[in-house]
Formats: structure tokens, sequence, C-alpha cells
């Protein structure tokens, strides 16, 4: 299900040019071009400024970002780091970006929270607190 924002306005976002035509290539692939998640990321995808990687403000969450975040119902904090599918593991909090959650963060800002509907239907409201690394701030990408 498409994230919905808690204002009832979507929040602003701000997606790498780099990290805009990686999804976008990921996208095209025919497994992924019906899946609902797929759909999810495109539309928030077709949202989003897109700006050259050095561009990207630093408290921006990008592809690889590790993020601090509280859920804003119980307080419980997470941090979690964004990535690929093929690079997902929950165990180490890396979050794929076809995650409901994942889609949910890519772009938002510190201070910008963000609504979706878990499996089972509970409302989830995660408030980005930090980023702790961002590659485009920390100069790490690739030439």
């Amino acid at each position: 299900m498409p994230t919905q924002p808690v204002s009832g306005h979507p929040p602003s976002l701000i997606i790498s040019s780099r990290d805009f035509a990686r999804l976008e290539a990921m996208l095209d692939s025919p497994v992924l071009s019906r899946h609902p998640a797929a759909i999810a990321l495109m539309d928030e995808l077709n949202r989003a400024e897109v700006v050259p990687p050095e561009q990207v403000p630093p408290d921006v969450v990008t592809m690889h970002s590790q993020v601090e975040c509280e859920d804003v119902a119980s307080g419980e904090e997470h941090v979690l780091t964004l990535v690929y599918p093929n690079e997902a593991d929950v165990e180490k909090g890396h979050v794929s970006v076809l995650a409901p959650v994942g889609s949910a963060l890519l772009g938002l800002s510190v201070g910008q929270s963000i609504e979706w509907e878990a499996p089972g239907g509970r409302k989830l409201n995660l408030r980005v607190k930090a980023v702790r690394y961002q590659p485009a701030a920390a100069g790490d990408l690739p030439r």
C-alpha cells in the first residue's frame, strides 16, 4: 500500500539523480513491473525532486543512508539502513527500498514523519530523527 503522510499532504522528497536512475532501472524489470511495492516506489519517485548527488542535503535519506527513526506511537527507536532488495537483511537493520517502510523513508529529511499500513492493517508512524550516514554527504560516491 502506498505511504500516506501524517499531515494529509505528501512530504517533499529529494532524491539524487544517481539513486533515481538506479531505482528506475530496477523498476523496469519485468518481474517487478506489476508488483505493488514497485508501483508504490514509482509513485514516490514520480513526485520527488531529483538533484545531482552533491546537491542532496546531508539530512536527507538516500540509498545506503543509515537513519535513526522513532515510532511516534510507542517512542521505540530504530536504526535502519536503506538498501536495494538484494542487500536487505532484517537482522542487520538493512531495509529494502521495496519494503513499505523503505519506500516511505526514501527522500525524507530529518524531522519528517511517514505513516503507512503494516501487514495486518496496523498503522505505523515513523519520524526521521537523524541521518547518521549518507553516502553523498560522506563523499562516498563512485566516480
